[in-house]
């Protein structure tokens, strides 16, 4: 009955349509490219001053599930990311829309955040403690280990292997740009005030999967007609064929979106890159990854929306965001006089039992939005292109210049679309450069740590069974192409 009694205040009709908003508020902001979940949570929360924690907090969360989920729509449809978290998705989403079935791609992207989503809240209401003590063994060369297993699945990103490791090292370059880590040192700045924060990830996103489609559109001279009829003909429900094929893809994605999701700083752009390799290389089809295939995006939607409420772990018990969106709701809390970590399970359970049951609740609206938004969703591809090219050059320079105010964001945005192009036209891997500028300061922020910590000593990071485990994953996963491309030859040789 205390449980039943906590849950009263989440059951008001205000509070159940402030979750409600919230999520359809934040599946329209993801679902324009450049508007974050991360940006709508920020503008919201001195709206909530005035709010009951449980009604407020759970506005925010339903903002940060609609947003995180809204950005696979311009995703499959328009090969632009709403949000980071739906970059990997680009890869089979939107050539399943040029193949005339974007309903069905829509349809599987929100059957897969629905599942994640509902997997991730499972494990946030029943096992929060218990996963929280895990995160809290981690340290600076856990977070290492960790970073450079998801760099190493850059091998397997690209079709040429040398090709994606140089795209690789050149993400991580480029992440090098600004100020140092560990001393605040400048570097690779060429004396541009506007690099000493490095470049916004954002706007460079922008660029690199948005404005080089465009450039590359251009080039080849793409029809001004809208698409055909056809692309948005079909049904928006995954066939049982494709459901069938794409069940371990969900499965994989909602477990690797939920522990991600509770390790402290990495977050649903590195759990849904890690997803769709791990769905590939366990695929008996792997060829089919990239060319419009229904698994890839069963991985990468319940993997990143997963991370939502698994994101919510580490910041409830610990007081250490999972992420950039939860360290903005982290602020939503101490506006409400709430300090988050493991005495907040003690002094405030209601507002806990409230979280968990507006997660709940956020993820449920976020089905029923998403199926009833994707008819009319589909519709942009009957948009003529060049009022669509228009709308989109116009959405870029807005969502880039938005987050900031900052003019040097759409030089960047534009210098990163130029190199997009520039890769998609001579076969280097778009995907393996955005996965390097995410993990790369992670990657190398911690190895300096860890070292200083352990008087410049490597031995450290092989004694910690944790950061072993990772490191011999890592190597596993950057060996194993080559091995099974080695594999291949010796069958194809011996029939």
């Amino acid at each position: 009955m205390d449980h039943l009694a906590l849950l009263t205040p989440l059951l008001q009709w205000n509070v159940v349509m402030a979750i409600a908003l919230g999520t359809l508020g934040g599946i329209l902001v993801g679902a324009l490219p450049g508007l974050t979940a991360t940006m709508g949570v920020a503008l919201l929360i001195p709206l909530t001053f005035g709010m009951s924690p449980v009604m407020g907090l759970n506005m925010l969360i339903g903002i940060y599930i609609g947003g995180i989920y809204g950005g696979c729509i311009s995703s499959i449809l328009l090969r632009t990311p709403g949000t980071p978290a739906s970059a990997a998705t680009v890869l089979d989403g939107y050539p399943m829309a040029q193949k005339g079935e974007a309903g069905c791609a829509l349809g599987m992207a929100t059957i897969a955040s629905f599942i994640g989503g509902i997997f991730a809240a499972v494990v946030l209401a029943f096992l929060a403690p218990q996963l929280a003590g895990i995160a809290l063994k981690f340290g600076a060369s856990e977070y290492f280990a960790l970073a450079l297993f998801g760099l190493t699945i850059i091998a397997s990103l690209s079709g040429d292997i040398l090709k994606g490791i140089l795209s690789g090292l050149l993400g991580i370059l480029i992440s090098c740009v600004g100020a140092d880590p560990i001393s605040g040192t400048l570097r690779y700045t060429f004396g541009i005030q506007g690099f000493a924060s490095g470049f916004a990830f954002t706007p460079a996103l922008i660029g690199l999967f948005a404005l080089s489609e465009i450039f590359s559109q251009l080039e080849r001279s793409a029809r001004t007609d809208g698409g055909d009829i056809s692309a948005v003909s079909g049904g928006v429900f995954p066939t049982l064929a494709q459901m069938k094929d794409s069940i371990g893809a969900l499965w994989r994605g909602s477990v690797i979106g939920t522990f991600i999701g509770i390790v402290p700083g990495t977050g649903s752009g590195t759990a849904s890159w890690i997803a769709y390799n791990e769905a590939r290389r366990a695929s008996k089809t792997p060829e089919k990854f990239g060319t419009g295939h229904a698994p890839g995006i069963a991985a990468t939607e319940s993997a990143n929306n997963a991370v939502c409420a698994a994101a919510l772990i580490p910041l409830l018990a610990l007081g250490v965001p999972g992420d950039v969106v939860t360290a903005v709701l982290m602020g939503g809390l101490m506006i409400q006089g709430l300090a988050p970590g493991p005495l907040l399970f003690q002094n405030e359970p209601g507002v806990i039992v409230g979280i968990f049951g507006g997660t709940f609740m956020a993820t449920f609206f976020m089905l029923v939005f998403g199926l009833m938004i994707i008819p009319f969703a589909a519709k942009i591809l009957l948009v003529p292109r060049r009022l669509l090219t228009m709308s989109i050059i116009l959405f870029c320079f807005i969502g880039a210049f938005s987050l900031n105010l900052n003019p040097v964001d759409l030089y960047t945005m534009i210098g990163f679309g130029v190199l997009g192009w520039a890769m998609q036209k001579f076969g280097f891997s778009q995907a393996a450069l955005c996965i390097a500028l995410i993990l790369g300061p992670l990657m190398e922020s911690n190895l300096r740590r860890g070292l200083i910590q352990n008087n410049d000593s490597f031995a450290a990071f092989l004694t910690r069974p944790i950061t072993l485990l990772f490191l011999v994953l890592a190597a596993f996963s950057l060996f194993w192409p080559l091995i099974r491309q080695h594999l291949s030859r010796r069958r194809a040789a011996t029939h």
